[in-house]
C-alpha cells in the first residue's frame, strides 16, 4: 500500500535521526580549536563536547578529561545537555508508539482508526524531539560563533563548529521530516475513512400543500 510505504520511509528517517541524535550527544567534537591567524601552533588540536574535553597531539596521542562539576559548567552546556537528553528520550518513546501505529504491524489491526491516531501521535512526538535537538545544537553553535567573533576572545582561544554540530543538525532535520511524513499519511488516512454525510431526505408524501 502507498500509505504503508510512506509511513516506513518516515519511520526510517526518524529512526536515523534518533541514532544521529545519540551519536551527536556522545561526540566530543562539538567545538574544535580554530586555526584562524598566522601565529597559531598546530602541534595540538583541542575539542570540547557536552561531557568532556580532549586534546589531540601531533604524535597521535589523545588526552581527554571529563567535566568534574555540573554546576561549574556554562549555562549553554547545561541547557544543551538537558535538551539533547530530552530529545533522545522523546525519540525512544515515539519509536515505541509509532511501531504500534504502523500499517505493516499487526498491533491494533482490528481498530484502524485508533491505529492511525497512534501513528499520528508518534509522528508528533518525533517532531517535538527534532525541534528540541535543533534548538539545542543551534543554541550551542550560536554561543561558539559569538565567542569566535568577540574582540575580547584571544586568538589562540577561539573555537569553530565541530562535526557533532553538523551531525546534530542533520539528525534533527531527519526527525522533523520523518515525523511530518507520519503525520501527513495518518491525517490523510483518517480523513479518507470518513465519507460525506447527507441529511435524510424527506419523502414526498410528508410535504404539505396549501
Amino acid at each position: 500500500m502507498p500509505n504503508s510505504g510512506v509511513q516506513l520511509l518516515g519511520f526510517s528517517l526518524a529512526f536515523l535521526g534518533f541514532i544521529g541524535t545519540i551519536a551527536c550527544t556522545a561526540m566530543v567534537e562539538w567545538k574544535a580549536s580554530s586555526y584562524a591567524g598566522g601565529n597559531i601552533v598546530t602541534a595540538q588540536a583541542m575539542y570540547e563536547g557536552l561531557w568532556k574535553s580532549c586534546v589531540w597531539q601531533s604524535t597521535g596521542q589523545i588526552q581527554c578529561k571529563i567535566y568534574d562539576s555540573l554546576l561549574q559548567l556554562p549555562p549553554n552546556i547545561q541547557g544543551t545537555r538537558a535538551l539533547m537528553c530530552a530529545a533522545i528520550f522523546l525519540c525512544f518513546i515515539s519509536m515505541m508508539v509509532t511501531v504500534v501505529g504502523l500499517e505493516c504491524t499487526t498491533c491494533m489491526a482490528e481498530q484502524p482508526q485508533q491505529k492511525s491516531k497512534v501513528a499520528l501521535a508518534g509522528g508528533v512526538i518525533f517532531i517535538i524531539a527534532g525541534v528540541l535537538a535543533l534548538f539545542g545544537t543551534s543554541w550551542y553553535g550560536h554561543r561558539v560563533a559569538q565567542d569566535f567573533y568577540s574582540p575580547s576572545t584571544p586568538t589562540n582561544s577561539r573555537y569553530e563548529f565541530g562535526s557533532a554540530l553538523y551531525v546534530g543538525w542533520g539528525a534533527a532535520c531527519m526527525c522533523i521530516i520523518g515525523g511530518g511524513f507520519l503525520c501527513c499519511m495518518c491525517s490523510d488516512r483518517g480523513s479518507s475513512g470518513k465519507g460525506p454525510r447527507y441529511p435524510p431526505s424527506s419523502s414526498a408524501g410528508g410535504r404539505g400543500y396549501v
